[in-house]
């Protein structure tokens, strides 16, 4: 196996043996096989584009699939060969709507895009997957890191394109983006500017994604509101959801109403307190444990079951086994998955087990998106103008268990306590339960959301540059990314496309990064791997 597409890599480079996150050699190669059916797929899903024919399945096929292949989501073998299998029907569907138009394609057809078929068994089918292995010997590896960064772009739009699709939100735009993507991914005429050109779309897109999604929960929850977080424990039988996805946090919302069951969030669901619509339900208690990467410590002690609604699950201790279930595109193997919408398997394993004590323990803040922020524009134009706020640090990004991280926690306990720190996604769990008071009355500390609420962040720093009367990169803002899978580098990418400059990522560069390629960066970007957290923030505060 060969796998770089996430910050814990082995030895930085590659992991070969074995993934890092648990991934197998038989996984790896299987999800290299569906990718490779992708780029075939979308192959003709662009000619048919071209001649002005779509089909909804074959687009929501594309965002289902990039989503399975995204770091910490899917780790079951058989549930893998069946999107392969999947994908593969989807690629004949696409060339058959392409073939009604008459017309002949445009560009040599790739192997991807050929009538080859998949082999009958699994053990078979993870054979064929090597023969497609991410490194193409024969490309320029300048070329290679730029195909990488697309296709890793890609999958992170995907993850959130498939959140807005289950809250009723599509745009074709995007999904036409996806197949002319993964179609260039194929063709051998692009060269490195083409190449460029197509990664800051996918950003532009990502945008676009990100707002699509901001809109559905926005819509459907109501805009999220600054509002205190528990994170102690309630007496009684105990729920936790981890991942993403609010519509599936809802609907468990509503079939534990009135069976004692309390429910709380982990990780990147604790911005659904923020939402009115959601923090309505007064079994919707608090936020359990820390980071990700902390489950196997903090599960044991979390005495209810636990469901996984989106990436970062990792390979569950004996203790707690049998208490944990998936669902949407989260598998792993002997774990049970929940299929739809009815959650009566895992509200029956809550009610068999032991539930929580009542325990006090403080509260942390989130909920302090675009709308909230906006809403204190005045102050904070004022407080800017004083002098009370000097400078805004848009710390966040990706947690993971890799050494280095503790700088983002010693460079939020260092910054003057005239400074304001936006941060957002998993990364803020390396500080986001110390107290860094307030401002006049405005928080030195905003959660601004989940990952994808970097939408919130850009509105954020485009009304603070328009109150201003200046361009974003003008402004009293520093922004230090922490990045672990590929939405960090959607996210990237979407900064990056924005024209964002001075910018800080971390804790170390993307394997697939040539030389040449962050030289690029570097050279019309001024990009910048972090250092020492004390020599950065002089050098940002100037």
């Amino acid at each position: 196996m060969f796998c770089y597409q996430c910050e814990q890599t082995a030895r930085g480079t590659g992991c070969t043996t074995m993934g890092v996150c648990g991934k197998t050699p038989e996984a790896a190669a299987l999800q290299d096989l569906i990718v490779h059916g992708l780029k075939g797929m979308a192959f003709w899903a662009h000619q048919a584009r071209l001649q002005n024919l779509s089909d909804p399945d074959i687009d929501l096929h594309m965002i289902e699939a990039l989503f399975t292949t995204v770091t910490n989501v899917d780790f079951d073998v058989e549930n893998l060969a069946k999107v392969a299998q999947k994908t593969v029907q989807m690629r004949d569907h696409a060339r058959a709507l392409f073939e009604k138009s008459g017309a002949s394609p445009v560009g040599a057809v790739p192997q991807a895009a050929e009538k080859w078929a998949l082999d009958k068994n699994v053990e078979d089918m993870i054979e064929q997957g090597r023969q497609h292995p991410v490194i193409d010997p024969q490309l320029d590896p300048d070329i290679q890191s730029m195909r990488d960064t697309l296709l890793y772009g890609c999958k992170g739009v995907a993850a959130y394109a498939d959140h807005a699709h289950i809250l009723g939100n599509d745009n074709d735009e995007i999904y036409a983006f996806f197949h002319k993507a993964l179609s260039a991914l194929t063709d051998t005429t692009l060269n490195l500017t083409d190449y460029i050109n197509l990664t800051m779309e996918c950003g532009q897109i990502n945008i676009k994604t990100a707002g699509l999604l901001n809109e559905a929960h926005c819509a459907r929850y109501q805009p999220p509101v600054p509002t205190p977080v528990n994170i102690g424990t309630k007496e009684g039988k105990a729920i936790l959801v981890s991942g993403h996805d609010l519509k599936m946090l809802e609907e468990l919302l509503k079939q534990t109403e009135g069976k004692g069951i309390n429910v709380y969030t982990h990780v990147e669901m604790l911005p659904a307190h923020g939402y009115p619509q959601l923090k309505k339900y007064p079994h919707l208690v608090g936020n359990f444990g820390g980071a990700w990467q902390d489950q196997q410590k903090e599960f044991p002690y979390f005495h209810g079951a636990i469901i996984f609604n989106t990436n970062c699950i990792q390979r569950p201790g004996e203790v707690y086994k049998d208490r944990i279930f998936t669902w949407g595109r989260v598998h792993w193997p002997d774990v049970k998955h929940i299929d739809g919408w009815d959650f009566s398997e895992v509200i029956e394993k809550a009610l068999q087990c032991e539930g929580f004590q009542e325990k006090e323990d403080k509260h942390i803040i989130t909920g302090c998106g675009h709308h909230a922020v906006i809403g204190l524009a005045d102050q904070v134009i004022e407080a800017v103008k004083s002098g009370a706020i000097k400078r805004f640090f848009l710390i966040g990004g990706c947690d993971g268990a890799l050494h280095g991280r503790d700088y983002y926690t010693q460079l939020a306990e260092s910054l003057p306590e005239d400074t304001v720190i936006l941060t957002l996604a998993c990364g803020k769990y390396r500080f986001n339960k110390l107290d860094f008071g307030d401002i006049n009355g405005i928080p030195r500390l905003l959660d601004v959301g989940q990952c994808n609420d970097a939408y919130s962040a850009i509105q954020i720093a485009l009304a603070l540059a328009e109150a201003f009367e200046c361009e974003v990169n003008d402004l009293p803002l520093s922004i230090v990314l922490s990045w672990y899978e590929q939405k960090a580098v959607a996210v990237l990418l979407s900064l990056l496309s924005l024209g964002l400059k001075d910018m800080r990522i971390g804790p170390s560069l993307p394997a697939f990064i040539s030389p040449n390629v962050l030289n690029f960066l570097v050279e019309n970007f001024n990009l910048t791997p972090i250092g020492n957290a004390s020599d950065d923030m002089a050098t940002m505060l100037g």
